[in-house]
């Protein structure tokens, strides 16, 4: 038990299997942190039920993930847990940047009004998985198992069989597909034989979360060799619950052992805060860096998301919020695939789109770490020449990186794409996630991301065109429901028409992850069709 926070006991109860009742799961998720949750929930939204394994009874313990953005808290929105998560998180926008004792930069990552969401909430990561974990009971269609350990996996081209043990002995247990979420030391992971390689960086940080009342606003603060804490780092950002979140560079040579005891971390804050300020100490720990990825997310019928499948730094926020969008990314393909409507061979697609975004998170972790810790004398330089002219020239300031905030990445190059025949502007391209914009259904204002829901939608911009009426466009079972603006919903602002550079007759189909598979300036059901049939790797 934290000072301001009470952790759940969740009850383990022997499974079905261990009485004899031997039952061929559709689903089975390994890992109940916030990646392998979310895997369970969209799998209920979509009607799969999913089993949960998880070797512990509880919520991750202290704040560890705390960071989560835009696009992440729309698909948690999809899921129904957006505006729990809002309610009950801490919103922010700005960040500022200090070089010794001076603001040198400061940048608003929501500078465009018309969004649903936030670009960024703060919330301690025990709260999330508590959230998910209410949804995924609610939802009736998660069996979440408790003191459930993954001991032993075997797998051939028909499904997978787990060997699982519980305090009351070890069962084998049955899957058509299984998804690992066991973390960065994920042992479904080794037990596969996946590679996970990348880079180790020597330098330590302390993470201390603080409750105290202060008058900071809710921004996120970045010192570059601030005067408490020479010739180092510091970052701080606002919790809830009075919680205030403190990350200090250690150096290459700490002690994790020593500098996570109270009497180490207490005078750092003190130093920090000054003596005017009361604060109690609630939770510590020491990290080190890594920027490592698996060699393929898909493993036969064993898929890896989130931290099983990579690892980056800290700063930039693209742990949790990255492993999110993997899971946005899989498991509208699972349903497909499970359901006969697409080939196994679709969920290549998962390893292939999934594959860029990790490459791009590393890299800029990797860009991210190399500037906040200098492995050089002449890298220290460049960087401290930098952060001295930002204050005064605004060319310098792109170039501070104290962590490049976590922004989705589009798929350009994915196989599901159908190419642009027609010129459009703006940023709405095939492979790019959608951009919310406020509308109006049946007289009620709402989102254009409601609108669109987590199937296949195509969007037309009215007036109707002749051939959106009538039957939906298909591929076998799979139907694409049409939505025709100025019908169906109204652009009472005129936002989504400028944010998808659209005019009279304009189309778009949108997979179920709410990204471009297509556009046109005008519908042919037949062009649509064939866009679809695409999506389905048919």
């Amino acid at each position: 038990m934290h000072a301001t926070y009470r952790y759940p006991e969740y009850a383990w109860r022997r499974s079905p299997e261990q009485d004899g009742r031997t039952a061929r799961h559709p689903v089975v998720i390994v890992g109940a942190g916030p990646i392998g949750l979310t895997a369970a929930l969209d799998c209920a939204r979509r009607g799969i039920p999913a089993v949960v394994l998880d070797d512990n009874n509880t919520v991750s313990v202290g704040s560890r993930a705390v960071c989560y953005a835009k696009r992440p808290l729309e698909i948690l929105d999809r899921l129904g847990c957006g505006a729990r998560l809002v309610d009950k998180g801490v919103r922010w926008n700005v960040g500022k940047v200090f070089f010794r004792d001076d603001l040198v930069y400061a940048f608003d990552l929501l500078p465009q009004p018309h969004h649903k969401m936030p670009a960024m909430i703060n919330l301690q990561q025990y709260y999330l998985e508590e959230t998910l974990v209410d949804a995924c009971v609610d939802s009736g269609l998660v069996d979440l198992r408790w003191k459930h350990k993954v001991v032993g996996l075997r797998q051939d081209d028909t499904g997978v069989v787990l060997q699982v043990d519980t305090p009351d002995g070890p069962f084998a247990l049955q899957a058509d597909w299984v998804i690992a979420c066991d973390g960065a030391n994920s042992d479904v992971r080794s037990m596969v034989g996946a590679q996970f390689t990348g880079k180790y960086f020597q330098d330590r940080f302390l993470i201390a979360d603080v409750v105290m009342k202060a008058e900071f606003p809710a921004e996120r603060w970045f010192w570059f060799d601030p005067p408490f804490h020479r010739g180092q780092s510091v970052l701080l950002h606002k919790e809830c619950d009075n919680v205030w979140r403190i990350d200090f560079q250690l150096g290459w040579d700490a002690d994790p052992e020593v500098e996570r005891q109270p009497e180490r971390v207490i005078p750092r804050i003190r130093a920090m805060l000054g003596d005017a300020v009361d604060f109690d100490l609630e939770w510590v720990s020491i990290y080190q860096f890594a920027c490592r990825r698996i060699d393929r997310f898909r493993y036969g019928r064993v898929l890896f998301a989130g931290d099983a499948a990579h690892q980056v730094s800290p700063f930039g926020a693209r742990g949790a919020n990255t492993g999110i969008q993997d899971v946005d990314n899989l498991v509208w393909k699972l349903e497909l695939v499970l359901d006969g409507a697409a080939p196994v061979a679709l969920l290549d697609s998962y390893d292939a789109e999934r594959g860029v975004a990790a490459d791009d998170n590393l890299l800029n972790s990797t860009r991210s770490t190399d500037f906040i810790t200098p492995k050089n004398r002449a890298s220290r330089r460049f960087r401290d020449a930098v952060l001295a002219l930002a204050a005064h020239a605004p060319f310098a300031r792109p170039l501070i990186n104290s962590g490049r905030l976590s922004t989705p990445t589009p798929y350009r190059d994915s196989a599901l794409n159908t190419p642009d025949a027609e010129p459009f502007d703006g940023d709405m391209r095939p492979g790019t996630n959608c951009v919310d914009a406020p509308v109006v259904r049946a007289g009620q204002s709402g989102w254009l991301l409601e609108a669109i829901g987590d199937g296949f939608t195509v969007l037309v911009f009215g007036p109707a065109p002749d051939g959106c009426d009538g039957a939906p466009p298909a591929c076998g079972a799979v139907r694409a429901r049409v939505l025709v603006v100025g019908r169906d919903l109204v652009d009472a602002q005129g936002v989504l028409a400028q944010r998808y550079d659209a005019r009279p007759g304009t189309t778009y189909l949108i997979r179920p992850d709410q990204h471009v598979a297509a556009r046109w300036r005008s519908f042919d059901r037949a062009a649509v069709e064939t866009a679809l049939r695409r999506c389905l790797a048919a």
